[in-house]
């Protein structure tokens, strides 16, 4: 019914940048927040940042600073520039869209498979 699918992940230097992309598709009505959150091995999932679709966002203190979202709400689509990457920030990134679908009417959060992002230093 509905897809979220991530990319963009790879390895990098630590100082680097990535750039995140992920497009919400299948049978959606209207998508009101999109954000990305990460997990990294032991740790539990996390918010890096989120937006919604009055524009508003929010950023994860330990990001702040050194990424940016942004969306494409013709898209369905939620992009996370990363810039100096630290090995800290090494992790898989989860998108996630909280919308309604055609089905039924009412908000659902929905998770991508998740891209792995790795920062070596």
């Amino acid at each position: 019914q509905v897809q979220l699918v991530e990319s963009g992940g790879g390895l990098v230097q630590a100082g680097g940048s990535l750039r995140l992309s992920c497009v919400a598709s299948g049978r959606i009505l209207s998508v009101s927040v999109m954000d990305w959150y990460r997990q990294a091995p032991g740790n539990e999932r996390e918010l890096v940042a989120s937006m919604n679709d009055n524009g508003n966002i929010n950023y994860g203190q330990s990001v702040k600073g050194r990424v940016t979202i942004s969306r494409d709400m013709s898209k369905n689509a939620v992009y996370l520039q990363m810039n100096g990457l630290k090995a800290e920030d090494t992790a898989t990134y989860y998108c996630r869209a909280t919308l309604k679908t055609l089905d039924h009417q009412r908000s659902e959060g929905y998770w991508g498979q998740g891209t792995q992002v790795t920062v070596s230093s």
